[in-house]
């Protein structure tokens, strides 16, 4: 009989507790562009899937071929490619990112492929969701499926660049 005073008593202040969580819950508008200045673009934080993700990869190295070869692999792992062509200036890095505010989320899964070592360029004039990669003289090979989860983990959530607002995810 004590047991049972005893458990619920224990549920009632499992209840009160629930209850005063959600009163007081200061999150309520959390996740919305509801205070963003005027004019800020909207960027897109959402952690895309590969099948999501739409690229151009870029050579900007003196290695023929290196772009074709790269999107191919990017290609095999489900990657939307749009172009690739060749980059006018040499690049020394890994890679560089170049993305808009519609390309954050994809900009984001696309770090963890380079394990963090890319160079990341944010184009706030940039509309559209595509992401520029970028090839450098120092680029060896993409990270294996283990190390780009690895590395997703070690990144966190994607973060709206400075001068904008995160957009409404859509649940």
């Amino acid at each position: 009989m004590r047991a049972l005073v005893v458990v619920g008593l224990l549920a009632v202040l499992a209840m009160v507790f629930v209850v005063v969580a959600l009163v007081r819950d200061t999150q309520s508008n959390a996740g919305g562009a509801k205070g963003c200045p005027e004019g800020w673009p909207l960027a897109d934080v959402t952690l895309r899937e590969r099948k999501d993700v739409k690229i151009n990869v870029l050579n900007g190295t003196d290695q023929p071929g290196l772009a074709r070869q790269v999107a191919d692999e990017f290609t095999n792992r489900q990657f939307q490619v749009k172009k690739v062509a060749g980059e006018k200036n040499p690049i020394e890095n890994i890679a560089v990112l170049r993305y808009g505010p519609k390309g954050v989320g994809s900009a984001h899964l696309l770090r963890a492929y380079f394990l963090d070592h890319a160079k990341l360029v944010f184009q706030i004039e940039r509309k559209d969701d595509t992401v520029d990669v970028v090839l450098g003289g120092a680029f060896q090979q993409l990270a294996t499926t283990t190390e780009v989860n690895q590395s997703l983990g070690d990144l966190g959530s994607p973060e709206a660049p400075p001068g904008t607002c995160p957009a409404p995810v859509d649940q």
